[in-house]
């Protein structure tokens, strides 16, 4: 009986080997040959799902925006407003190995982004779904101008993660910084 394979589940093990990839090596290290590599598998096995190097790299990006959705999803909503923000955004911040490979894969995106179209919708999407979630929580509690703090918010945390990638040891007064961005941009709580 011949067996079966999950494409799914091929793409992502493909998709999560670049992620891998791209945050310990960069994203010139890339290709076909070094996805392949990296995932155990022949650069033929990986064109079988992804036709180019950017279907490749679309959908690696789609995968690290859906990471970040399943930890924030699991942040308990039940918190008060400045707690819940503060979970969401380490959600986002490169503070453990998985997460520091998805950021400097993240970064890598946004700045190849800037020259190639079909990349910068897919970040675009992200970024809007990320900043209307924000919003939505920061207007449930009342904040007189959700969508701006949102935006706010969401400036620090990249700056954070930046940081945070080439100075993981100052990860405490870099969230002490965290701290003082929610208190000043969150209504009370």
């Amino acid at each position: 009986m011949p067996r079966t394979v999950d494409r799914s589940e091929q793409r992502r093990q493909i998709g999560a080997a670049l992620l891998r990839l791209a945050g310990e090596e960069g994203l010139d290290q890339v290709s076909v040959r070094t996805v392949a590599a990296a995932s155990g598998r022949s650069p033929g096995a990986v064109q079988k799902y992804f036709r180019s190097k950017e279907d490749l790299l679309l959908f690696a990006s789609e995968l690290a925006g859906e990471r970040i959705e399943r930890r924030m999803g699991a942040v308990d909503p039940g918190l008060p407003l400045r707690a819940a923000l503060r979970e969401l955004i380490l959600t986002t911040l490169p503070l453990d190995q998985e997460r520091r490979a998805e950021t400097a894969a993240q970064l890598a995106f946004a700045v190849h982004a800037a020259h190639h179209p079909r990349l910068a919708e897919v970040r675009q999407r992200v970024d809007r779904e990320l900043r209307d979630a924000l919003a939505h929580r920061l207007a449930a509690a009342g904040s007189p101008l959700p969508g701006p703090a949102a935006d706010a918010l969401i400036a620090v945390s990249d700056g954070l993660a930046l940081r945070l990638l080439y100075t993981p040891d100052e990860a405490p007064p870099l969230l002490a910084a965290l701290d003082l961005a929610l208190e000043t941009l969150t209504p009370d709580g």
